[in-house]
């Protein structure tokens, strides 16, 4: 008998109708002789509503109130989805965040999790129910509503399928897996049968979003197997597990590009020591994380620093940069926010040569200029001009032959 954990997104369980279906599923794993723990986010576009009557009320609402108030589209979900499994015939109970005891630390609307009671959990899974959980949310030291940042819903049911020991975690989205690139952009993007945690990770950190990125570093911490599967279909998606050796056959297994970064400048800063370490001893101050980062070779004494921000840091970032300008003695500071980062990724790059060659001979032929390179064990990066975004993806997509099987 095995242990599956399904999650349920907010477009899965949008409607009444989408619900039934969400159930269906979780009843067919159920008849199939395996104990089922269903996970749900809140309905729709629920989040961004409460969101938004929150804000009609008080521009400034205190975040432990938010928590309170965002944790119901997830309890609401949850109820519903019982209810449904009731009706095709099926024992089911739905539980709160609170309820398992989910603990968490007190930072609220972004908590991360610290523990998980489940007992409450594997009781209810002896006496044959499914048991539904909302995903989401937990509860601090405090006994206070807890809320764990957007995608947290994800996080919530890898945690629940480490703790149960889950054969499997399904996470149920609207796209019928992840592919080689977002085929909304590359028309010849081909879905991935199967992914290492290392890859996923590096493709969801450059933009790609199909999967939360803390659920992804808890499922390799505790190597949870999760499926990446549609919901609107009984295809079989895509698998997120540790690393094999025949991943290793395959050289580059996606390539994606993001349009949420910035870049700042400080030009003729005084070549001295410590002046790097004053300017993002400033900026970790303010919890701005910085990406990518180069700097010139010295010239009379005088150098230019170039590193990437969150394009929603920009703002706070050059206020920092400015306010520090003195210090560090630089003489003027620019900030460029039409910029994409575009990436390569393959746990294959390890033992093969000639991927950086490729990449920028590709870029180069499409007349692309690079103006900052970042690369690690398994991912090159460069920043480019956002207006040719959609071109280099493409290019790079066919360079690296990603649309056939490797």
């Amino acid at each position: 008998m095995k242990i599956i954990v399904q999650k349920f997104g907010g477009t899965s369980v949008a409607d009444a109708t989408r619900m039934k279906a969400a159930a269906k599923r979780a009843v067919e794993e159920y008849s199939a002789g395996n104990k089922v723990v269903v996970v749900v986010s809140a309905q729709g576009k629920m989040t961004d509503e409460l969101l938004e009557m929150a804000y009609e009320i008080n521009n400034e609402p205190s975040a432990r109130e938010l928590d309170s108030l965002l944790s119901t589209g997830e309890q609401m979900s949850s109820a519903l989805m019982a209810m449904a499994i009731h009706s095709l015939g099926v024992p089911a109970v739905s539980f709160t965040g609170r309820q398992i005891g989910m603990t968490t630390d007190s930072i609220h609307t972004k908590a991360r999790i610290v523990n998980i009671n489940g007992d409450r959990i594997l009781g209810e899974l002896t006496e044959n129910k499914i048991v539904v959980v909302a995903g989401y949310q937990g509860v601090d030291e405090n006994d206070n509503i807890t809320t764990l940042g957007r995608g947290g819903s994800d996080t919530s049911a890898v945690a629940l399928a480490a703790l149960l020991k889950a054969d499997m975690c399904d996470i149920f989205t609207d796209v019928d897996g992840i592919y080689t690139a977002d085929p909304r952009t590359v028309p010849d993007a081909r879905r991935l049968n199967k992914i290492s945690y290392d890859e996923i990770l590096e493709l969801a950190s450059m933009g790609a979003q199909v999967v939360h990125v803390r659920s992804i570093e808890f499922a390799k911490k505790y190597n949870v197997p999760i499926r990446v599967r549609p919901s609107f279909n009984n295809g079989t998606g895509t698998l997120i597990c540790k690393e094999v050796r025949e991943m290793e056959n395959i050289v580059v297994s996606g390539a994606t590009v993001s349009k949420n970064d910035a870049k700042i400048t400080l030009i003729g800063v005084s070549d001295e020591p410590g002046q790097a370490a004053n300017i993002f001893h400033e900026l970790a101050k303010e919890k701005i994380n910085v990406d990518m980062i180069i700097q010139n070779i010295s010239a009379n004494g005088l150098t230019d620093l170039t590193f990437t921000v969150d394009k929603g840091d920009l703002a706070l970032a050059l206020e920092t940069a400015k306010r520090t300008k003195g210090e560090i003695k630089a003489k003027e500071i620019v900030a460029d926010d039409k910029i994409a980062k575009l990436s390569v990724v393959g746990i294959g790059m390890r033992s093969h040569c000639g991927i950086a060659e490729k990449m920028f001979k590709t870029l180069s032929d499409e007349k692309i200029n690079i103006q900052m390179i970042s690369t690690s064990e398994i991912k090159i990066s460069c920043i480019i001009e956002e207006k040719q975004a959609e071109k280099a993806l493409n290019a790079v997509h066919k360079a690296f032959v990603l649309d056939q099987e490797q």
